[in-house]
């Protein structure tokens, strides 16, 4: 019975949703809390530097809140100068940069005028509210833009102009000298520059707001930038820190400040304004990442627009609750008194530091006390602006609420500005949300059309590994109907399937040898019988169909290649099955990627430029259209036994889609099967994807995108120097190894190499099965460990031309890649010593004898690997793997032992034990479905000697094997008629413990040479005709499908014949080229085992000398008790290298697990945005193993 891997559709669970809304809502809440600490701690800063606030030192005060306002321009300048330094970028023109600095020098002067020399002179409420006077220009560029088309979506900005022009008239009257009493009269300058300095903040925004302007000089200028923001960002941020810097080192002689005051700030001082500006620069820093992260969540409603808006009123009833509850510590009356609590508050002396700071709030009202009590119209007017300019930022950015964001948006496209400003948090969050335009319908089509290609190689898989390709393509089918052209999701694909050597010639029979197809194709025409009745069955039920009896029709046509079968799909979509015949086309997996990829790259991307040259008039826009279906156009590479959701691929469409710069993603890899090596390679897989797959996705690029299930971009391979040079026919040693070892790998370092990126998802997961037995396992690292270390170095070699071309590698990414790669060559010798260190602790030898006995061991096997056969080397491998496992495990007690004889775990092992079983469980549980895989880290520990020690060395002694080494069956062998018989004389057969002897003793038989010799003659005479049986053979066996036939496309037939003549010609056997090939195989082989081995020689001779000399050269640190404190009398010695060693190794480790971090918001950010928008089940979910059990293979 087939069994499936997944056998039910994937279906969002009401979990998952209510786990999506609940993450939306904490981040949501997030964006509140964190608005509301920036903004608080920002206006106590301010109150804090007003000449009658407790805080003495006024020089310290107002040189801290210029540095606030810093912040965002120290990061924003920090990022630009990584990506200047890391990369390629271009210089805007000197009158563009002149004219882009002039204005953010306007910007940041505004700023440090309004923050540090107007707001100390108001009160915190009116503080809190005046910040939302930047809208006033925004919403005037707004309404300017849309006057041509007189929209009704004008309204909204101009009601938001109105509100904040009211709230500035209202601020000008609630100030104004005449109404109150001589003690206000000096308020008159700063309100006049407070207004002043907000009209100069709004120019802040202008790129967003002039995007529907269609002067061509401002079109210009925004192109402009949108190329070179690194250099700009670099210039304008340095600007802003040096007019603030002038600003406020001004502003303090002005004020008849000493500079020299700021060396003796008092301890009170220091903590609380130490303590608020690092409440302000974290929060708000972690307030614009939490912003950016729901607007990619799709959730800018709830958790971005909402907490943006909501955060002033809920600032200021903070601030009416902190009041209450100083009226009632202080106001001693019955009602509440501003006056009396004013005169409380000037004779209190409180000593706590918070409750001082939280008395900042009522003492700031007290010193607008004469505005608030010598009118009774002050404090109506001060609500009345409030209100005006909170509706003001309501109606100023009410576009945001319409916003319709793209999964996985990029964050250049939500915001038009890198950052934030410090001290307009929420308002620079909704004016920096970028103004969308409204794309032409026709160009929106154009760039939304996808169309995929899945494309599966086949040889000798089994019916189980059969069926889960072919049902992840039936469910494809159902997931995507190919009638259903509406949701942003839409996409049309054809499924390929490429099946190697699928024929073969029978036995003579009269003269004459038919060719027939092999039990493998069979195989797959009868899995595909049975899922096609399972789906078309499913589809009947689910439309309350009459079942249909009728047989259904396909078709089978003969290629110059071998064959072809064309399915129809139940729900509509097509399914190519191509028969290569080996004798007609050259055979393997990287020729038939390169027959596919010239066939739908090729071929049918030409007849799709033949179509559109009829469409457009001139070439330009052929070419054009021609272009961007290029960029359209994907292949999804699998392999026979894949088994995925449609979920998986749109994932990974995602990327493609949204980043015209990734030229290939891969997923979540995860192997299947039963068995310890099964275990084994499920843990492996993990922690590969977990480190270092999301380490190159976030440093670099992803160096290898499996070909088991990655996506690749057609624009990307028919890049130059890519498919072109992936055609290349291995002519030398490294050849072999370098392109039809590991294609997948080679592929994508052409393209990296190419300047296209290659990235991970790690929430698209694909299932396939990995090696059972330990044989096979060994054959297949033995193909991958030569050729990763090929690839790695060709991409090291070639790493300053790629990183000039390759924006996402840099000098430092390349810097990691020699590292790891250092520290893979050298996982022999650190087994060794690591073995040789539990030699040492167990039986309590001498250091050099227990490294010497661990060398013994590895260096026989070498010995071995070159004499004997690959099998035995492999018998012998398993059995040294089960010695060094209980050894390993001998290994690890002994580390525990050594932590707890030496009375304490923090020494270098015991250090880098403890923090490797912290690691691998803090990265389980941060991947919470995959998290069971962490118990086969037990099993992966124990066989760290077998999978870093004795397979390096069996992958590189047999460097010069280059046959597939799995899913191999034994050829046929004809029988050589000149060969002399032989008789069996004598057989005897025993059986001794569990080894099966035979004895066979044979005698040739004797015949007459020249009657030999005649029969001979006969039969070379006689010439055998080939009559081809294999579609109807096929047509026998098709029971449910009738295989009708048909005949190839005229045209099509001569881009075959080219295609094969040009790339695909079988290789005619010339076995004087294979000895040469052989003997340089042999010879690379012989240099890169003795620069592997002489490497990982030298870093155990060197560990032994410096053993020998003893402890004069060892680092010597004070051992430290399990209390925290340093032994007086004992020390710990570390050799230096192993401790350097240790110290790389951890740092990468360390850089891995970060790195993880940042991967793993990504994908969240991704899934949940996904979750929100997928495309809804059309039917009812199917269930397949029900079926399953009515339809036995």
């Amino acid at each position: 019975m087939l069994k499936m891997v997944n056998d039910e559709e994937e279906v969002t669970g009401k979990f998952v949703l209510l786990l999506q809304y609940v993450i939306c809502f904490i981040f949501g809440v997030c964006v509140l809390g964190l608005i509301f600490l920036s903004k608080a701690s920002l206006l106590l800063l301010i109150s804090a530097s007003n000449s009658e606030s407790p805080f003495e030192n006024k020089p310290f005060t107002h040189l801290v809140l210029a540095c606030a306002l810093v912040v965002p321009n120290v990061l924003a300048l920090a990022k630009a100068l990584w990506k200047v330094s890391f990369g390629s970028s271009d210089a805007p023109s000197l009158n563009i940069l002149g004219m882009v600095c002039l204005i953010e020098a306007v910007v940041a002067f505004g700023t440090s005028i309004l923050v540090l020399v107007c707001m100390p002179h108001f009160d915190i409420v009116t503080n809190l509210y005046i910040l939302n006077g930047v809208c006033l220009l925004p919403a005037l560029l707004q309404v300017v833009f849309q006057l041509k088309p007189l929209k009704s979506s004008m309204l909204l900005p101009l009601v938001g102009f109105g509100f904040v022009f009211m709230g500035l008239l209202l601020f000008i009257l609630a100030h104004n000298p005449q109404q109150h009493s001589e003690e206000v009269k000096h308020i008159k300058p700063y309100v006049a520059l407070a207004i002043v300095a907000l009209i100069f903040i709004s120019f802040n925004w202008w790129e967003n707001f002039t995007s529907y302007c269609k002067f061509g000089i401002m079109e210009n200028i925004r192109e402009n930038l949108q190329c070179t923001r690194n250099i700009t960002y670099v210039c304008t941020s340095t600007v802003r820190i040096l007019v603030i810097g002038t600003v406020v080192a001004a502003w303090i002689p002005v004020k008849e400040y000493k500079w020299e005051d700021v060396k003796t700030v008092s301890q009170f001082d220091l903590k609380i304004i130490l303590c608020l500006f690092g409440i302000q620069g974290i929060s708000s820093a972690l307030c614009h990442w939490f912003g950016v992260l729901v607007c990619k969540m799709h959730a800018v409603r709830r958790s971005f627009a909402v907490p943006s808006v909501l955060a002033t009123p809920i600032v200021f009833f903070a601030f009416l609750i902190v009041l209450y509850d100083s009226f009632n510590k202080y106001g001693k009356a019955d009602s509440f008194n501003l006056t009396a609590l004013c005169h409380n508050l000037k004779t209190s002396n409180d000593s706590d530091s918070v409750q001082i700071l939280l008395l900042e709030i009522p003492r700031s009202l007290c010193r607008a006390e004469a505005i608030l009590i010598s009118n009774k119209v002050g404090l109506a007017l001060l609500g009345s602006l409030a209100v005006c300019f909170w509706l003001g930022l309501i109606f100023s950015t009410f576009y945001v609420w319409g916003q319709h964001i793209q999964r996985i948006e990029r964050t250049s496209q939500l915001f038009v500005r890198r950052l934030y400003e410090a001290a307009f948090m929420e308002q620079s969050m909704l004016l920096n949300t970028r103004v969308q335009k409204k794309k032409e319908k026709k160009d929106k089509r154009k760039s939304d059309h996808v169309m995929i290609y899945l494309c599966a190689t086949m040889w000798h898989e089994t019916v189980d590994e059969m069926a889960k390709i072919l049902t992840s393509i039936f469910r494809l089918d159902k997931y995507k109907p190919n009638s259903s052209k509406s949701h942003k999701d839409n996409f049309e694909f054809e499924a390929h399937i490429y099946f190697d050597d699928a024929f073969h010639l029978t036995n003579p029979n009269d003269n004459v040898q038919k060719r027939v197809l092999n039990q493998y194709v069979k195989n797959l025409v009868c899995i595909m019988e049975d899922i096609y009745r399972i789906f078309s069955h499913e589809k009947q039920s689910l439309k309350d169909e009459q079942e249909d009896d009728d047989i259904v029709k396909q078709t089978i046509m003969e290629t110059p290649y071998g064959g072809r079968i064309t399915y129809t799909l139940p729900y509509g979509n097509i399914l190519y099955v191509h028969l290569k015949d080996k004798q007609k086309i050259r055979h393997k997996k990287r020729w038939s990627q390169i027959m596919y990829m010239y066939y739908l790259l090729g071929w049918k991307l030409n007849k799709k430029y033949m179509t559109l040259s009829g469409k457009f008039e001139d070439e330009i826009s052929t070419t054009n259209a021609l272009k961007t279906e290029k960029e359209n156009t994907y292949i999804l590479a699998l392999d026979g036994d894949t088994d995925f959701q449609p979920s998986a691929l749109i994932l990974l469409v995602d990327r493609l889609r949204r980043y015209p710069d990734v030229g290939a993603a891969c997923g979540r890899i995860h192997p299947t099967g039963t068995g310890p090596m099964v275990w084994y390679q499920k843990f492996e897989y993990a922690v590969g994807h977990w480190l270092q797959k999301t380490a190159e996705h976030v440093l670099g690029c992803v160096l290898c995108s499996p070909g088991c299930f990655s996506l690749y971009r057609a624009a990307a391979l028919m890049d130059d120097n890519v498919v072109k040079k992936y055609t290349t026919k291995a002519t030398a040693g490294q050849h072999f190894v370098q392109y039809d070892q590991g294609e997948d790998r080679w592929l994508c370092t052409l393209l990296l190499q190419q300047g296209w990126r290659v990235e991970y998802n790690a929430a698209s997961d694909a299932y396939t099965n990995a090696p059972q037995e330990f044989k096979e396992f060994y054959n297949q690292r033995r193909r991958w460990v030569p050729s990763t270390l090929a690839n790695t170095i060709d991409l090291l070699n070639s790493g300053a031309q790629t990183s000039k071309r390759n924006h996402s590698i840099s000098k430092l990414y390349i810097l990691y890649q020699i590292v790891g790669t250092a520290a893979s060559i050298l996982g022999p010798a650190t087994v060794v010593l690591m073995i040789a260190g539990a030699f040492t602790f167990v039986f309590n030898w001498n250091g050099n004898v227990a490294l010497a006995l661990g060398v013994v061991p590895p260096a026989i096997y070498i010995l071995i690997c070159y004499k004997v056969k690959s099998d035995t080397q492999i018998i012998i491998a398993a059995v040294m793997s089960i010695f060094y496992a209980f050894l390993m495990i001998a290994t690890i007690m002994s580390i525990i032992g050594e932590m707890l004889k030496e009375n304490t775990f923090i020494t270098p092992t015991g250090l880098f034990f403890i923090s490797m079983m912290i690691l691998y469980f803090s990265t389980a549980m941060l991947h919470p479905q995959e998290f069971p895989l962490v118990f086969y880290g037990l099993l992966y520990i124990i066989c760290i000697p077998s999978g870093y020690l004795l397979l390096p060395i069996y992958s590189m002694v047999n460097m010069n094997n280059v046959s597939w080494g799995t899913r191999e069956t034994v050829t046929p062998k004809i029988q050589d008629k000149n060969k002399t018989k032989q008789v069996l004389r004598y057989e005897k057969k025993c059986k001794c413990i569990c080894w099966d002897i035979e004895f066979l003793v044979k005698e040739d038989k004797k015949e007459l040479i020249h009657h030999a010799d005649s029969i001979i003659e006969e039969e070379e005479i006689i010439e055998l005709s080939i009559e081809d049986k294999w579609i109807s053979n096929l047509q026998e066996q098709s029971f449910h499908m009738m295989l009708v036939v048909e005949e190839l496309d005229e045209e099509e037939i001569p881009f075959w014949n080219d295609l094969i003549e040009l790339y695909l010609k079988p290789i005619e056997e010339d076995k004087a080229k294979q000895a040469e090939i052989a003997k340089e195989l042999k010879s690379l082989r012989n240099k890169a085992t003795f620069l592997f081995f002489i490497i990982n020689t030298l870093w155990i001779v060197s560990t032994f000398f410096l053993q020998a000399i003893g402890s004069e050269i060892h680092i010597k640190i004070p051992k430290i008790l399990p209390n925290g404190t340093f032994s007086k009398s004992e020390i710990l010695t570390i050799e230096p290298l192993s401790f350097m060693f240790l110290l790389s190794f951890a740092g990468l480790l360390g850089i891995q697990f970060l790195t993880m971090l940042y991967h793993r918001i990504t994908t969240l950010t991704h899934f949940i945005a996904y979750k929100g928008t997928e495309i809804k089940p059309q039917q009812k979910v199917g269930k397949y193993h029900q079926m399953y059990k009515d339809h036995e293979v």
